[in-house]
């Protein structure tokens, strides 16, 4: 089949039937191909020459999400890895980790505080070959440069003040599994030379001693600075970069998938009145559509912060605005119709999240707007709008 016809006959399988599991299999074994497929809705890609020991473990693979999706609607979202929502944004993401995922390549992510950006590196290296090794993680913005050197590549008794034993460093401590850097757009000028020969040898050496050690890591790392524009102001070495910017992963703010909001805060709702022992059946529709307006310059850490305080402070049954942030409450909502590249209607944007609730659950309207905080006459009138 040529490269393109099968894309096309993905998409019409897809038009008629979004719940069916396609795999694709072409002669092309480009990187293109790939992701065009996957973003079409392709469950996996197989290229020739057929491998039938991988194409009955897809097969496998494929049986199990389509019986797992019959009995449980909500797994296609809860079970990726915890990601929570069905926004374009967020299935982008997830195609990409999960093309990413199976090579030993770096990974750079981009983020802004407060995306997930951990989230994202658990999840590459729960798809990779590495998923039985460590996985270790470390935040190089919250150590300073001697901590993080020792940190990193851990340090012989005696080699500083209260060095009372000899410690391994993280590098030694994700061999063979994967070493995830949070924030590496922080560190120093020195630490970028270490970390460097460390990327580029394979080898690591304790503070205060001259034996290297191997160490094989697959290493991913995040920031939230724009790197190209660190390198290009001399605060980032060039040559680093290059080793870290392998592949590239950027983690959409939550301002740019706000059709994600309404499941992300029912999401946090059932764990904070789990934690507080407390019944809350949902949020008003006016809690709701501030929630969704908000720009949350926090992104998901700031949501699930307002959510676990409206629950704490809630004596009633539902969260209103009474119980959110000021900051959140005081959004002010769209009202009227829209100019052309204006605001779109808030009525639009709460159908756009209701149909999306509807196809989750596979249009159990009671259990749709059970999920989005209101009750099912209020979604039945939100939708003859």
């Amino acid at each position: 089949m040529a490269e393109m016809d099968g894309i096309a006959t993905l998409k019409e399988i897809k038009a008629y039937n979004p719940a069916i599991p396609v795999l694709i299999m072409t002669a092309f074994s480009s990187v293109g191909t790939a992701v065009e497929a996957i973003k079409s809705g392709a469950l996996d890609y197989l290229v020739k020459p057929l491998d039938f020991d991988t194409l009955q473990q897809t097969l496998v693979q494929a049986l199990a999400h389509t019986r797992q999706s019959e009995s449980d609607p909500s797994v296609a979202t809860d079970s990726r890895w915890g990601m929570i929502g069905d926004s374009p944004a967020m299935q982008a993401l997830l195609n990409d980790i999960t093309l990413v995922a199976p090579s030993d390549a770096t990974v750079l992510i981009y983020g802004e505080s407060g995306t997930g950006k951990e989230l994202v590196a658990h999840a590459i290296h729960a798809c990779s070959e590495r998923r039985d090794k460590p996985l270790v993680t470390l935040n190089c913005a919250a150590l300073n440069e001697s901590l993080l050197e020792s940190e990193l590549f851990g340090h012989e008794k005696g080699a500083f003040t209260g060095a009372d034993r000899r410690r391994e460093g993280r590098f030694v401590e994700a061999d063979g599994g994967t070493l995830f850097l949070d924030e590496i757009g922080d560190i120093s000028p020195v630490m970028q030379v270490r970390l460097l020969r460390a990327i580029q040898e394979r080898e690591v050496q304790r503070v205060g001693s001259n034996q290297t050690l191997a160490v094989d890591v697959r290493l991913i790392a995040a920031t939230h600075r724009n790197l190209a524009e660190e390198v290009s102001a001399g605060r980032f070495r060039q040559d680093l970069y290059y080793r870290l910017n392998v592949v590239t992963i950027e983690i959409p703010p939550l301002r740019r998938r706000r059709e994600d909001i309404p499941q992300l805060a029912q999401h946090f709702l059932k764990r904070y009145t789990e934690r507080n022992r407390k019944t809350v059946k949902g949020f008003t529709p006016q809690a709701m559509d501030l929630l969704i307006h908000y720009p949350w310059p926090g992104n998901i850490r700031e949501l699930e912060n307002a959510v676990e305080r409206a629950v704490v402070l809630l004596t009633g049954n539902y969260i209103s605005e009474r119980e959110l942030p000021l900051a959140i409450a005081g959004t002010p909502l769209p009202s009227g119709g829209s100019e052309e590249g204006g605001i779109q209607p808030l009525v639009e944007v709460e159908k756009e999240v209701i149909l999306a609730a509807l196809e989750k659950t596979g249009g159990n309207k009671t259990e749709a707007a059970r999920q989005l905080g209101i009750t099912r006459k209020t979604l039945l009138a939100k939708l003859s709008r």
